[in-house]
């Protein structure tokens, strides 16, 4: 129960920190037009480099390392001092890097400098901890009232393309308004660090090991719309960032699951418990499959009424990309729920790492010449590509220690389900006019085909869900 409550915390949180831009989005893409959201794409890609420069794999790295000495007071609080100042100083690192690359380059050196507080921001992100001892509701309730402000400040603040450094700089400044609120919460889990046994230079190495697939992960996470910036046109990326918003607003929902059940995993995994933690991987796989294809379906199958109503007619361009990206909600499903979920709290960083770096040498080498000849559905193939790659050699690293049949049991019904519900969906969306009622009713007609095709189709967890459910009526009575 602990765990289902906590992936609900962490599905609203991770929803709830993209809910800002999402809200937003309609209402900015009107007023800064694509070239505005563009440069905001690409400047907030640039910085993005420089935070996974600075945070060094502290995100993972520290949610196991936490989970791993929750129960001993004196441990836990040594540990979170030694991870947070050690992050401190990579930050600052990070921050004399970025000041020498801001005095190099001429254009938009005002967006950069309201994009460096979110460098400052990703200093005191302690998030890691509170889900390392198993407390997401902190996280979420802390970050309410801030984003609420933010809300209103956007709306208040910007008005026209003029405004975009101001836009920027609120967002900027919330996340750090947002990471500070939570340290307050600290004293209920720690107090004053044990400075005879201090020793933060002792989580470089491991760190770094988290480091090397973090850069990879992210690399290939941005580097679409830089390259798309520099190879096209601002506008180019700020087509190819609306399609990513929409996509990795679907993902918080799936990768949830992955940091709610690191500490699970990692705890499991330190008492030995081996088969629960096969156990584990095999319900959050089906899980995550159950929730992510009828996502990429449906983002799919609405994509035509969806983005003309949300980013105005200026954004059609984004419809083809936001079809062929939703293809990787699947697949950064399966690899969250093998990487985050199995490979990291179970020690074997080695496959995770190669799995990525993979991935992001697959997406730079497809990029340059897939950009060149058809732009930004280029970007979004080379996304796909490296995508696939990270998941299959997941799988293959995985395959001597658990059973792939159970793993993947049910796929095909899930696939089914959400297929014949695409295509229900797809229908009535290029033969419907663009009204939101329109696309209410398409998510609604799309919700109720994928629930009846798998009450029809039985998988696995929907045959467990209905006899638990069964039982505990049958008891009642």
């Amino acid at each position: 129960m602990k765990v289902i409550k906590n992936y609900l915390y962490n599905a609203f949180y991770q929803i709830f920190i993209l809910l800002v831009p999402l809200v937003t989005s309609p209402y900015l893409a009107r007023v800064l037009g694509p070239k505005g959201v563009g440069i905001n794409d690409f400047t907030n890609a640039v910085i993005q480099f420089f935070i996974i420069f600075g945070s060094v794999g502290v995100a993972l790295y520290g949610n196991r390392q936490i989970a791993y000495v929750r129960n001993n007071r004196a441990k836990l609080t040594n540990t979170f001092y030694e991870i947070f100042f050690m992050r401190l100083i990579t930050i600052g690192v990070a921050y004399i890097a970025f000041f020498i690359f801001l005095s190099l380059v001429h254009r938009f050196q005002v967006y950069y400098l309201a994009q460096s507080f979110s460098l400052l921001a990703a200093a005191f992100d302690i998030s890691w901890f509170f889900q390392g001892v198993e407390n997401f509701s902190i996280t979420v309730l802390r970050n309410l009232l801030v984003k609420i402000i933010t809300l209103i400040s956007i709306f208040t603040l910007v008005k026209s393309y003029s405004d975009l450094a101001t836009y920027i700089l609120i967002l900027s400044l919330s996340a750090l308004i947002g990471n500070l609120t939570l340290f307050p919460s600290l004293r209920k889990y720690i107090g004053l660090p044990d400075w005879k046994h201090f020793n933060l230079f002792k989580h470089f190495y491991p760190t770094f090991a988290l480091f090397i697939p973090e850069i990879a992960t992210q690399i290939y996470l941005y580097v679409n719309k830089y390259m798309l910036g520099i190879m096209t046109n601002v506008t180019q990326s700020g087509y190819f960032g609306q399609s990513d918003k929409i996509v990795k607003m679907s993902l918080a929902v799936v990768t949830a699951t992955g940091m709610v059940m690191l500490p699970h995993v990692a705890n499991a995994f330190q008492k030995g418990e081996y088969e629960k933690v096969r156990r584990y991987l095999y319900t959050t796989f089906e899980f995550v499959t159950a929730i992510s294809i009828p996502l990429m379906f449906g983002i799919a199958a609405v994509a035509h009424t969806l983005v003309p109503l949300f980013f105005s007619p200026k954004f059609t361009p984004v419809i083809p990309l936001m079809m062929l990206e939703s293809v990787v909600i699947v697949l950064i499903a399966w690899s969250n729920a093998i990487g985050v979920q199995y490979l990291v709290p179970t020690g074997q960083n080695k496959a995770y790492n190669y799995s990525v770096i993979i991935g992001a040498i697959v997406n730079i080498i497809a990029n340059v010449p897939l950009i060149l000849t058809i732009g930004t559905v280029g970007a979004t193939l080379a996304t796909v590509l490296s995508e696939v790659c990270v998941t299959v050699y997941q799988v293959y690293s995985i395959r001597n220690q658990v059973s792939l049949t159970d793993l993947f049991t049910g796929y095909f019904k899930y696939f089914i389900a959400g297929l014949v519900m695409f295509i229900i969906v797809f229908v009535i969306d290029i033969k419907s006019q663009d009204t939101w009622l329109v696309l209410i009713e398409e998510i609604f007609i799309g919700m109720v085909c994928y629930a009846i095709m798998l009450l029809c189709l039985r998988p696995r967890l929907i045959k467990t869900t209905l006899a638990q459910v069964t039982h505990k009526l049958s008891q009642r009575h």
